[in-house]
């Protein structure tokens, strides 16, 4: 079995609130191993069987019976996000002003074309992410950007990210 990190969509910041001892109970209870969350924004490691589809696809019906309604999943093995880490185009800012949005296939080639409200953030492709620096604008609370590529991601700091690989590590 390998351990797997994944990263919920929009969970205590949108659709609904979901709190991180339940999360770890219904992983459980889904048949997962060796669950564990990090910070109350949906991310949990857990060992399971099978490729990333596989687990993908059980996570997200085990969360689908439990809020009633689908909720998205984005994974990734400890080692790709060690990549994603030494991948990251913008090594000169701060961690915590960018921000690694998650997809599940690569980003479209247009994806830079498709942007709306770019006021100087930085963006960069990935291998299945899209790396983007608000330091240019005071940070990711103050940009209007809309990157049409990320909607179906979701997003996690470079601080998130590395925490995450540690644990994944361990």
């Amino acid at each position: 079995m390998q351990t797997w990190v994944a990263m919920l969509r929009a969970v205590n910041v949108g659709v609904f609130t979901l709190p991180m001892a339940e999360l770890r109970a219904l992983c459980e209870r889904a048949g997962f191993a060796d669950v564990r969350t990090y910070i109350a924004s949906g991310n949990v490691l857990l060992r399971g069987g099978g490729g990333e589809k596989a687990v993908k696809a059980k996570l997200e019906a085990a969360l689908h019976a439990h809020a009633g309604k689908p909720v998205g999943a984005l994974l990734r093995s400890g080692a790709e996000l060690a990549q994603v880490l030494a991948d990251n185009p913008f090594a000169d800012a701060a961690p915590n002003r960018v921000i690694v949005f998650f997809l599940d296939a690569a980003p479209p080639a247009d994806a830079l074309g498709n942007l709306k409200h770019h006021a100087g953030e930085r963006i960069a492709l990935g291998k299945r992410e899209l790396y983007v620096d608000y330091s240019a604008i005071g940070g990711q609370g103050q940009s209007k950007l809309q990157i049409a590529a990320a909607k179906a991601g979701t997003g996690r700091n470079l601080n998130t990210i590395a925490r995450l690989a540690e644990m994944a590590a361990a």
